[in-house]
């Protein structure tokens, strides 16, 4: 009876299996770890930049809401604008903004702005003070948003 020899695996075989699970892994690593959106930043002043990737990331989202505190003839001239985001205006020099704000839903996210962040800031700590927890405020405004090369809506 003859004995059948087996067939000597190739040192590139045995080393070639683990290589490839190895870089398999890795691929799915790197296609989750791409595929995470980025965080939110912490609300408090941001960028203008943060802030049009802050409204790119929430388009859609009816929890998030842009809000212009500069005089309506300012928001007609033109307004931040992301993927059809079109934001509330609420103007800072009405007798009423207090009571205007007043009215709004406390559990949603706001990014507020106006020309050069100064009515923004008066308004946010404003807004804090009425006991809203999450507000972004565009640091320099609609000034800092065009010269970041980024659009205004009309």
């Amino acid at each position: 009876m003859m004995s059948k020899k087996r067939p000597r695996r190739s040192k590139w075989l045995t080393l070639g299996i683990p290589a490839l699970v190895a870089i398999v892994a890795l691929a799915v690593w790197f296609f989750f770890l791409t595929s995470v959106p980025p965080a939110d930043p912490p609300p408090g002043r941001i960028s203008a930049r943060q802030a049009y990737e802050l409204i790119e990331r929430h388009s859609g989202d009816p929890s998030f809401i842009v809000l212009d505190v500069r005089t309506p003839e300012e928001y007609a001239q033109g307004h931040v604008s992301s993927k059809g985001v079109i934001p509330s205006n609420l103007n800072f020099y009405a007798e009423d903004f207090r009571e205007q704000l007043a009215k709004l839903d406390r559990t949603k996210t706001y990014l507020v702005y106006c020309h050069t962040g100064n009515r923004s800031s008066q308004a946010v700590a404003l807004m804090k003070e009425l006991g809203f927890q999450r507000i972004y405020d565009i640091e320099g405004g609609t000034v800092a948003w065009q010269s970041a090369g980024l659009p205004l809506g009309k």
